[in-house]
């Protein structure tokens, strides 16, 4: 998947700004160009995870050629950042994992206590579910 992402150039007193367009709300910074994309990255694959955690739907990408046209991004610098699809795929895998006994006899009573199976208690905790 690949979003585009508009980039305010930046200068020695101001950080690059980073906008996605199709990710309402999505943005970033960075102090150089370079940093600036790879910022953009992070916040494209955080912004969807809290989409996906919400049960909202995640915004199809639209080519460069869309966003151009719009006066706000005027003079602004054109990349596309790419992000891994296996990042939307909320397919169930069986993972094996190893811990001492004593922390998996916590996690199985705080499971317990919660009224959750083991791997569900950990992937609540895994997005940002509180104990």
């Amino acid at each position: 998947m690949r979003y585009p992402v508009a980039i305010e150039p930046g200068d020695d007193s101001r950080a690059w700004g980073v906008v996605v367009p199709d990710l309402p709300g999505c943005f970033s910074a960075g102090d150089t160009l370079d940093e600036a994309i790879e910022n953009a990255r992070e916040a494209i694959e955080l912004h969807i995870d809290g989409l996906l955690d919400d049960g909202e739907a995640v915004p199809i990408a639209r080519p460069v050629g869309e966003h151009q046209a719009r006066a706000e991004f005027s003079g602004w610098i054109w990349a596309v950042v790419e992000i891994d699809p296996a990042m939307l795929d909320d397919q169930v895998e069986r993972v094996n994992i190893t811990l001492p006994r004593r922390v998996l006899s916590r996690l199985d009573r705080a499971a317990k206590a919660a009224g959750e199976t083991r791997s569900g208690y950990i992937a609540r905790l895994a997005i940002g579910g509180h104990v």
